[in-house]
């Protein structure tokens, strides 16, 4: 029995697209790059072991994730957050561990994510997540989320730090970009599955871009805010707004139940 029949009672595991996800989505990635920041210099853990127990978390957390017959938005976003601070932490290694130069992990994490959409697309003949329901669409899915991470990270710090940005003008620079691909998907009516994807891997950057903004010192040009404060705040966002959909997706399963009797 192959894995699509396997999970053939899977209904969509991924999200619909509206302004919360997006929303989420960007909080999670700043999330991503605070909360990395502080495991890893102020409680001291060092990278090796930041790394250790957030890939542990991540695993934990995939193996429920994709367990589940049908979307689940706690397992869903907590599984999102986890990635993108283990996806943070890949780069990070490479950076200071490795000293991989940004410029290199940025065409490497480029290839990666090219090849992933590549093999995904002649196996599965879509890209498109409006039918993430199987485990070899919701496996390309997640995979392909894990490079949009490390690149976005990458390239984020890449502009911001290596090219001499600045963190204000990379939110700016990112943001203006996604608000372009915005305009070209609803006005002009560019490809829906490309914009998604596009906008998906500029909100990784323009998310860290915005986190740095505000937890780093003044000197280095942020707010000065710090990474633990600045988690707390789009921590607490997050919960506040995963909440919400809980809540609407507990209404819609009554509805259907309701339907059905």
């Amino acid at each position: 029995m192959n894995s699509q029949q396997n999970y053939s009672g899977w209904l969509n595991k991924v999200p619909e697209i509206t302004l919360v996800f997006w929303f989420i989505k960007m909080m999670s990635t700043t999330v991503g790059e605070t909360a990395a920041d502080f495991l890893n210099m102020d409680l001291n853990f060092g990278l090796t072991n930041t790394s250790i127990i957030t890939g542990i978390l991540l695993a934990i957390a995939l193996f429920f994730q994709m367990r589940a017959p049908r979307y689940k938005p706690v397992l869903y976003w907590l599984t999102v957050v986890f990635i993108s601070v283990f996806g943070t932490l890949i780069t990070d290694n490479l950076t200071d561990a490795w000293q991989v130069p940004l410029a290199a992990s940025s065409l490497f994490f480029s290839v990666v994510l090219v090849v992933t959409f590549v093999v995904w697309y002649r196996q599965e003949g879509t890209l498109s997540i409006r039918s993430i329901d199987s485990l070899s669409r919701e496996s390309f899915y997640w995979l392909a989320i894990l490079a949009t991470f490390a690149l976005g990270t990458a390239v984020g710090d890449w502009l911001a730090e290596g090219l001499g940005l600045g963190y204000s003008s990379a939110a700016i620079f990112f943001g203006a970009w996604i608000v372009i691909i915005t305009i070209a998907c609803f006005t002009f009516s560019a490809n829906k599955v490309f914009c998604f994807w596009a906008a998906y891997i500029l909100t990784r950057p323009f998310g860290a871009a915005c986190g740095d903004l505000l937890s780093q010192p003044v000197d280095n040009g942020g707010l000065g805010l710090g990474a633990n404060l600045t988690s707390l705040i789009f921590g607490v966002a997050i919960v506040v707004m995963v909440g919400g959909l809980v809540v609407n997706d507990w209404r819609k399963s009554e509805r259907i139940a309701g339907q059905r009797d």
